[in-house]
């Protein structure tokens, strides 16, 4: 099919804002989202803090009994659903609409999972809810939303950890592509702030333990970066055949076209120091949107904030990009959410497509030490205006999986 598939919607909830608007506020004008945790007491804890999604009732955004009974992903995931069809025309409902919804995550459900575990330890497994083995399931955000929608196409959900949210969009793009679908409802959720998670991080000296200093925590490419904080929330997009939005009449953010999955097939935890399968993937992504080195003017970078990955990173962009990356903006979003795992990707994708649309790229706070070893334009603590045609968004998750997805102007 020789068609286009672009971005018609947008929802949005992370640290920074319960809407895309206010996300992308909160972006452009590098404010950080992170704080010390709320959700439970992390006082016997090294790491205190951590990017939450703030004042969310969702009562407010949906039903009652529907938000009691769903879990925080389901809600954030229902709730950023709920806007990126209004934000794309298609008003409270997909129903009568040919749609598909893909939302995909990689930890959420360790809450409703460590909360039935700690009622079983107790001798209180009578008091399990009766919904806690589908609510803890990862693909029930996917199906929630699909419920919710009247959504009565494909449904899918992919777990590649931190790369999960940007593989979304590829999903959507395939789907549409093959004829699976009109609209693809797409993104990534995450929900998964809990004592357990915090532990397991802690173990791996994966976290920064700047509790004193939150919005300071989380600087990728810095010289005194220390972990990364970790972070959750939804990003969904409405996704459409070019001909399709046209024909209706919608408003179109940017084009998707296309990306690439490589392994580094080194770790379960650590990049390929080397970064070469990471660049084979933003290679391999350029070629299928058809797109030079040249032709790049942002990278979303996945900048983690913690040492090997950051220094990775910047191996894989000079080696994908060569001579080209030193004009290239490289921007890392994660310095003002935390890191949001399954949504991570999605929120990239969000800000490559805004960065188009707009012609504001988003700032690298905390970026005040240059480290030696990392040499990029990370668009140093202010924002930046320049007109932006394309744009790559990097995704790199535990087990070595990386995903690359390009954007461009219509």
């Amino acid at each position: 099919m020789n068609d286009r598939v672009v971005i018609t919607g947008l929802g949005a909830l992370t640290p920074l804002g319960n809407t895309w608007r206010e996300t992308w506020s909160g972006l452009t004008n590098g404010r950080s989202g992170v704080a010390r945790i709320t959700q439970f007491d992390p006082s016997g804890l090294p790491t205190r803090i951590a990017g939450e999604v703030k004042n969310f009732i969702a009562s407010e955004r949906m039903p009652f009994k529907q938000a009691k009974r769903a879990t925080r992903a389901s809600q954030l995931a229902i709730a950023a659903a709920r806007e990126a069809i209004q934000d794309a025309g298609f008003g409270e409902s997909m129903e009568g609409i040919d749609a598909a919804v893909v939302v995909n995550s990689a930890v959420s459900g360790y809450a409703e999972i460590q909360e039935a575990t700690e009622l079983v330890n107790s001798g209180g497994s009578r008091r399990i809810p009766p919904r806690f083995v589908p609510s803890s399931l990862l693909n029930m955000a996917a199906c929630e939303v699909a419920i919710d929608l009247g959504v009565h196409g494909p449904v899918n959900a992919s777990a590649l950890a931190c790369a999960s949210g940007a593989y979304a969009l590829l999903e959507a793009r395939t789907m549409l592509m093959m004829g699976d679908a009109d609209v693809v409802i797409a993104g990534g959720v995450e929900a998964a702030i809990t004592p357990v998670m915090f532990a397991g991080l802690n173990a791996m000296h994966a976290a920064s333990t700047h509790n004193d200093s939150p919005a300071e925590a989380s600087r990728p490419f810095d010289a005194d970066r220390s972990g990364l904080v970790f972070g959750e929330g939804a990003v969904i997009f409405v996704m459409e055949l070019l001909s399709h939005a046209r024909a209706r009449g919608a408003k179109v953010y940017a084009e998707v076209l296309g990306g690439a999955l490589t392994s580094d097939g080194f770790s379960i935890v650590a990049p390929d120091p080397t970064g070469q399968y990471a660049s084979a993937a933003m290679t391999k992504a350029l070629t299928k949107a058809k797109l030079n080195p040249s032709d790049i003017d942002v990278i979303c970078a996945h900048g983690t904030s913690t040492q090997a990955n950051d220094r990775a990173e910047t191996s894989a962009i000079r080696r994908a990009l060569g001579h080209a990356a030193d004009r290239i903006a490289v921007t890392a979003p994660k310095s003002m959410t935390g890191h949001m795992i399954g949504a991570a990707g999605a929120l990239s994708g969000l800000l490559c497509a805004l960065s188009i649309k707009t012609g504001i790229i988003p700032p690298t706070i905390n970026y005040t030490t240059p480290d030696p070893d990392c040499t990029l334009d990370y668009v140093p603590l202010v924002a930046r205006e320049r007109p932006v045609r394309y744009a790559l968004a990097n995704a790199f998750g535990f087990g070595g999986q990386n995903c690359i997805v390009a954007f461009g102007a219509l």
